[in-house]
């Protein structure tokens, strides 16, 4: 027989404890979830949202800011996108449920954490739902509720309201950007911090007299301002392109001057024959002011809009603590809910009152948004040297609002 060597003896030795450590290790019994959560069906914000279903319309809209109609509506479009299969270890969180918890985030802004306790979910599953769902959200709703118009009659039709709720011609929609606040991320140094000292992304968006976006961008650094952003999103390039399709040159109502559609914006943004944007605000003559009276009314439907979607998901009124390409998916579900609950005249969306009115004197009343405060303005740009060609279509615009045809009744008395 063999003798080993003192070596090889040893080394078997460590070899057939190892071995046993292993086998020890796979007998091991592995823990799935803790035991809480396991009573999800007996307990937790969903069991509460079904009482509410019943007994309390008005609770329901409070804990999910939509009607149960609403909600039904929007889970039948998104359940074949995010169902997910039982195992034998455990039965799949339902589609109704992985909405509800999305919406409930995005009304709150509350941690992945704290909805975690409230709705008997990990944390880590928790975040995943929500992000699978926003997406899932975008793909089926964007197409209906969050298109930029394509044609000539889709844009005249945004046109039209704003001549007739807002008295301003030929305007296809009001631009402005907003900050959306997050955490640092990783080894980005400054290029998201802003000048408010804090770290955002940055939401720039067009809207129409209806308080709806028709185009959005999100994702750009914060340092950015509002000048810069503009100079280098896809609306611009597509602006100078033509390929937007705006409705040709037409004469102003109840004149010969002809004059493009445009959008309207403020300071911030640069002068050009498709986009207007106020006198500067200095040494000026009535007719000056009148025409920035005018503008800013029209512009209005911006700030609501941004008023209305940051204060109803609260989320944006959070650091919201993820990657700035989650974020972004966080804004275009939110912009597409809008969207819709806009178009279908939400009251659990918007209540009565919670917009900018006008009395019987036309003086702003403000609405219930601006008491709660709002997105934070993206920082002033330096939008400089326009146009020979956008300058005389500011002041023929000037001058339309002093003629019969172009002013109303009320505007010399808000200057």
């Amino acid at each position: 027989m063999m003798l080993l060597t003192k070596e090889k003896r040893v080394a078997l030795a460590i070899c057939a404890i190892l071995c046993a450590d292993s086998k020890k290790k796979r007998r091991r019994r592995r823990v799935w979830t803790r035991k809480w959560l396991g009573r999800r069906g007996q307990y937790g914000l969903s069991i509460l949202q079904r009482e509410l279903e019943v007994d309390d319309m008005r609770g329901f809209r409070d804990l999910l800011r939509i009607s149960v109609e609403e909600f039904y509506f929007l889970l039948e479009r998104v359940t074949p996108h995010i169902v997910k299969q039982d195992t034998h270890l455990r039965k799949a969180i339902s589609p109704k449920e992985r909405l509800s918890v999305t919406l409930r985030f995005l009304a709150t802004g509350e941690t992945f954490n704290s909805l975690s306790f409230q709705y008997r979910i990990g944390s880590t599953t928790l975040s995943r739902i929500v992000m699978e769902t926003c997406t899932a959200l975008t793909s089926v709703l964007r197409e209906d509720y969050l298109k930029t118009p394509s044609t000539d009659a889709e844009w005249k039709a945004i046109a039209s309201d704003f001549y007739h709720k807002w008295q301003f011609p030929q305007c296809l929609g009001a631009i402005d950007g907003k900050h959306i606040f997050i955490q640092p991320p990783a080894k980005s140094g400054s290029l998201f911090y802003n000048y408010k000292s804090r770290f955002s992304i940055i939401l720039m968006a067009v809207v129409d007299a209806n308080y709806k976006f028709v185009y959005a961008s999100a994702g750009t650094q914060g340092r950015v301002s509002d000048a810069g952003v503009f100079a280098h999103s896809d609306l611009r390039e597509a602006m100078d392109k033509g390929t937007l399709n705006f409705p040709p040159v037409e004469t102003l109502p109840g004149t010969d001057a002809v004059m493009p559609y445009v959008l309207v914006g403020d300071e911030a943004y640069p002068l050009r024959p498709d986009l207007m944007k106020p006198f500067p605000h200095r040494n000026l003559n009535t007719n000056q002011r009148i025409y920035n009276y005018r503008l800013s009314r029209a512009r209005r439907v911006v700030e609501n809009a941004f008023g209305i979607l940051s204060n109803r998901f609260r989320v944006f009124r959070t650091t919201i603590c993820l990657e700035p390409d989650k974020v972004v998916k966080i804004v275009f579900a939110c912009m597409c809910l809008h969207n819709f609950l806009r178009q279908r005249r939400s009251d659990a969306y918007v209540p009565p009152g919670y917009v900018d009115t006008e009395d019987a004197n036309h003086r702003l009343i403000e609405g219930a948004w601006r008491r709660e405060g709002g997105l934070q303005s993206v920082a002033m740009g330096r939008a400089r040297n326009p146009s020979v060609e956008a300058k005389m279509q500011r002041d023929l615009l000037c001058s339309y609002f002093q003629t019969p045809a172009g002013s109303v009744s009320w505007q010399e008395g808000m200057v």
